[in-house]
């Protein structure tokens, strides 16, 4: 077989073969052909240009055609005619007029210093083309010797520097050409011209080998035009999406397990981890953009909705933190010995957002307690304490364990201030509704809010009247007991220098040494009512009244007033409850956690007259 023959006859890569000879065979890139293509019209053709952009968008193709276009015999609207003998030997790569020269591999000054002395000499046609390829690969020496040639060079010579990183191209290089910049497909141009290849070159492919090959190429030509050569070597189409899918789907129901086992299958075919969590990412991508700008998805028409529904279900911010989570892994795995360890770790960190403990784990556990607020149904709220669950009760079934001393719930703030003043626009707590409105209905409870537990209900068939409240004598029996140390030290500092006057009309009359005193036992009397409640297993209400001798045994330091009933000790006051009657002390609440009457204390009370030996 003669060798031309042979030639003719040897395989070529579709993208070899299917390579654009015109400015409009060239996809995707309208604003650069329609600006060279006027240029070679006019004549205005500049003698340097900068193509950069990623690979396979075009870039040395569209520089050869510029070359065709400059050196075509015939040229037609500023478009090479394809049929003289210079624009069939530069399709060919035999041309004296084009010079392709990769810099990747020339990239030292010697290189640079013989172009320039090669570029004045003649060449047959009218223009002399340099292709300089990976132009930043070049050395700063090297690209320093190239500077005035390139600044102005002869006549008949233009230079084409092409680039995947025009940042790394020196800016005096930049500021001497004219910059055009190449930009990937979009996933419908990709596909039509996939297709238009299948159908060219006849492969018995269907329309699943054709997505597979636009989903590989990622918006370049060469590389989806690539994978549709393999695929029509293998036959089938073996690609990572079912892996993807199952793993999207894992990420999305917090599922470890399931990712592990989608890893592990995967790995067992053969895949690379590295390739996985790339192509991971590049799908969480999309359903990233599919939230935030769908109109920027380079995704099939049927291959957006499932990814759309899975950012969907994790979340804007758990697709942003898996995204930055597998990229941080990806940089791992290059010095991991085991990168599959690495990328299962990663995967386990995002199905279970609690056992991360950085900023972004936090945030996507806080949008899913919003998304459930507001999107699905709001967990239960706890009961909000209300005054009415503190008014005396008749006979209740409420089954709920009373609680005595430290364990007792507060209410919030608010809720004793709004307690404190209806109390003080109605003291009697046996006229419940009367002069008043009805009561408020129950509230959801707040953050701030707790629901208190209520005191143990009187047995069936009693009532909580009068009959059943505990007597003056057994109230001050308890207090002096040790009742007022189970209150809490706000309490407690309230109350300690306050005394029972009597049991009248349903509820104990706590005196107090004064007005301003009372209103700051107001705010915590619902505590003492039901620690009181709790000691005597029924309803205690308190009606705090001012104590007419109080004044004049604070001021005088003399003993309290004489009780009424033996049971009832003597108290001295002493300078810390005198100091206690001061409204800025009471206000401070400085008391130490703990303090309170000491036993000892405690029999002095119990025992007017003991001494202490």
């Amino acid at each position: 077989m003669p060798d031309a023959e042979r030639h003719e006859s040897e395989f070529q890569s579709l993208y070899r073969r299917f390579r654009p000879q015109r400015f409009d065979e060239v996809l995707g890139q309208d604003h650069v052909s329609l600006a060279l293509r006027n240029a070679v019209r006019q004549d205005k053709v500049a003698h340097a240009y900068l193509f950069s952009g990623p690979r396979g968008t075009g870039k040395t193709s569209t520089a050869r055609i510029l070359a065709k276009a400059l050196n075509c015999a015939a040229p037609e609207d500023g478009e090479p005619c394809g049929k003289c003998d210079s624009c069939i030997e530069i399709a060919r790569g035999t041309s004296l007029d084009v010079h392709e020269l990769d810099a990747a591999s020339n990239n030292g000054v010697d290189a640079m210093r013989d172009l320039v002395a090669r570029a004045a000499l003649g060449t047959p046609g009218r223009s002399k083309v340099y292709i300089v390829d990976e132009v930043h690969m070049l050395s700063p020496a090297a690209s320093n010797a190239l500077l005035k040639t390139l600044e102005e060079p002869p006549a008949h010579v233009v230079f084409v520097l092409a680039t995947t990183d025009a940042q790394k191209v020196l800016p005096t290089v930049r500021s001497r050409t004219q910059h055009y910049e190449f930009r990937l497909l979009g996933p419908d141009t990709l596909e039509s011209l996939v297709r238009g290849v299948r159908s060219a070159a006849g492969l018995a492919l269907g329309d699943d080998a054709v997505a597979a090959a636009v989903r590989k190429g990622r918006g370049s030509a060469r590389d989806a035009l690539s994978a549709l050569d393999q695929l029509a070597a293998a036959g089938v189409v073996d690609d990572d999406v079912p892996v993807l899918a199952e793993l999207g789907q894992a990420l999305a129901e917090r599922d470890a397990a399931r990712a592990l086992v989608a890893v592990s299958q995967a790995v067992a075919a053969g895949r690379d981890v590295h390739t996985l969590s790339v192509a991971l990412v590049e799908q969480l991508r999309q359903g990233f953009l599919s939230t935030v700008a769908p109109e920027l998805v380079a995704l099939a028409e049927d291959e957006r909705a499932p990814v759309a529904d899975m950012a969907r279900r994790m979340g804007l911010p758990a697709v942003v933190r898996a995204m930055e989570t597998l990229g941080r892994a990806e940089i791992d795995m290059r010095d991991a010995p085991d990168p599959r360890v690495t990328l299962e770790a990663a995967l386990v960190r995002l199905a279970h957002p609690e056992a991360d403990d950085s900023n972004a784990a936090l945030l996507e556990r806080i949008d899913r307690l919003e998304r459930a607020l507001t999107g699905g149904a709001p967990p239960p709220a706890a009961p909000d304490v209300t005054a009415e669950s503190f008014e005396p009760r008749s006979t209740s079934a409420d089954p709920r364990p009373a609680s005595s001393g430290p364990e007792l719930a507060r209410q919030s703030l608010g809720a004793l201030r709004r307690q404190a003043r209806q109390r003080s626009e109605d003291p009697d707590p046996g006229r419940e509704g009367e002069g008043r409105g009805a009561p408020e209905p129950p509230r959801a409870a707040s953050s701030a809010t707790v629901a208190a537990p209520v005191p143990a209900p009187a047995a069936e068939g009693k009532s909580t009247t009068t009959a059943t409240m505990p007597s003056r004598d057994e109230l001050v029996q308890a207090w002096g007991d040790g009742l007022l140390t189970e209150l809490s030290n706000r309490a407690r500092a309230r109350f300690r220098v306050g005394r029972f006057l009597a049991v009248e009309d349903g509820a104990a009359v706590f005196a107090l040494p004064n007005d301003t005193h009372r209103s700051y036992c107001e705010e915590v009397r619902l505590e003492v009512e039901q620690l009181l409640g709790t000691r005597f297993g029924t309803s205690v209400p308190l009606r705090l009244v001012v104590d007419e001798e109080a004044p004049a045994a604070a001021s005088t330091g003399r003993r309290a007033p004489a009780p009424s009933s033996p049971a009832e000790p003597e108290v001295e006051l002493s300078d810390d409850d005198q100091a206690l009657l001061d409204p800025v002390v009471l206000a401070a609440e400085t008391e130490p956690a703990g303090a309170g009457l000491s036993p000892e204390q405690r029999l002095k009370q119990v025992f007017p007259g003991a001494e202490e030996v």
